[in-house]
């Protein structure tokens, strides 16, 4: 069975930075978009960014745009989110995501477990 799992999470002050790395296992996910969605406490969960298997970025969301960039590692079957300048509303759970169709809402066919990024002033 193919899993997603995050890692990379943690506590940082704001201005600081992370990278969340998404390791697949199973199978590669050829041809797959992939993404990172995000949940804070009390608001619905959001695309942070995604990108698809031609490395090409579909998606950021205007509020990370200069600040995280998405990337991903085909050969080595690996996502990753490079996080800087964090600031505190940037705290939530992190989710890794893949479907075999475009990611255009906050919906997938296969889900990391999540980790949690927290940011402090």
């Amino acid at each position: 069975q193919v899993q997603l799992v995050e890692s990379g999470g943690g506590l940082v002050q704001a201005g600081g930075s992370l990278r969340l790395s998404c390791a697949v296992s199973g199978r590669a996910l050829r041809s797959y978009d992939m993404g990172w969605f995000r949940q804070a406490p009390g608001k619905e969960r959001e695309i942070v960014a995604t990108i698809n298997w031609s490395l090409d970025s579909a998606y950021v969301l205007d509020t990370v745009k200069g600040r995280f960039t998405i990337s991903r590692d085909n050969a080595r079957n690996t996502l990753y989110l490079q996080m800087n300048n964090l600031k505190t509303e940037d705290t939530a759970v992190y989710y890794c995501a893949a479907d075999r169709q475009s990611i255009r809402r906050p919906v997938a066919l296969y889900w990391g477990q999540g980790t949690q990024v927290t940011v402090s002033s």
